[in-house]
């Protein structure tokens, strides 16, 4: 979000693609069966189709120089596993949250926390995350399950949720309620525009969902955890760590 490199696609390229296929690489000549690759659902795209969730067969459009390396690292580990035997896995997990989230995340929490209003109690997008155990709990039957081998899986707690009401949820553990104003998005939207601060508020008022359907008819995979019960333990975190 606040790129610094001259050439960011080279800098994202010699991790995920060059470090990913160097590790691959040894692993399969050391014989390991199967390798999980942590990609991102930014190899789809940035936000979800009018109307429709991401579905892991969907064509590739990666519109970053991020999304763009990952993508370059899936191709290079089934051109590798086609060549050596190796079974590869790819996991496009969604944003990932749970107990010590950073960045964005942590500071939607503390807004709520300090009971900032925030103009956003009339959002209707789709948002799907991934709470941290339930990707977990994936990659684990990833590695297990015979079916998984050659695929690729999206990741999400199967629940999405709007803006207005991540907030919501989260406000119930940090302090009872969030303080959510009304405001059209139409309105947050000009703003945007007017503020520089357009792809901002893009994320914020943006669909960006995913259809987990493959895993449960594929591995017959649920994710263990309720994005409720998650968004409280994260929450809990979250107050304890700055009330203590």
């Amino acid at each position: 979000m606040n790129e610094t490199a001259g050439d960011p696609l080279d800098a994202f390229r010699q991790v995920n693609v060059h470090g990913t296929m160097a590790l691959a690489t040894q692993a399969a000549a050391l014989g390991v069966r199967r390798f999980i690759f942590l990609s991102s659902i930014k190899v789809n795209g940035e936000l979800s189709p009018q109307g429709r969730a991401f579905t892991a067969n969907d064509v590739p459009a990666p519109v970053d120089p991020y999304g763009q390396s990952k993508l370059e690292a899936e191709q290079a580990l089934f051109d590798l596993a086609a060549r050596t035997g190796m079974e590869v896995v790819v996991i496009r997990p969604v944003l990932v949250y749970g107990p010590g989230v950073k960045a964005n995340f942590r500071n939607m929490m503390r807004w709520v926390d300090r009971g900032v209003p925030l103009p956003l109690g009339a959002v209707n997008n789709q948002r799907s995350l991934v709470f941290l155990d339930n990707l977990i709990d994936l990659i684990d039957v990833c590695c297990r399950h015979p079916s998984a081998a050659g695929q690729v899986f999206l990741a999400s707690d199967g629940q999405d949720v709007s803006t207005t009401q991540l907030l919501a949820l989260l406000g119930q553990t940090l302090r009872g309620h969030a303080r959510l104003l009304p405001v059209p998005a139409s309105w947050l939207t000009l703003a945007g525009r007017l503020s520089g601060k357009a792809a901002v508020v893009q994320r914020l008022l943006g669909s960006l969902n995913v259809d987990i359907s493959k895993n449960r008819e594929l591995l017959g995979w649920e994710p263990p955890v309720t994005v409720e019960t998650a968004l409280a333990r994260t929450a809990l975190a979250y107050k304890e760590s700055v009330h203590e």
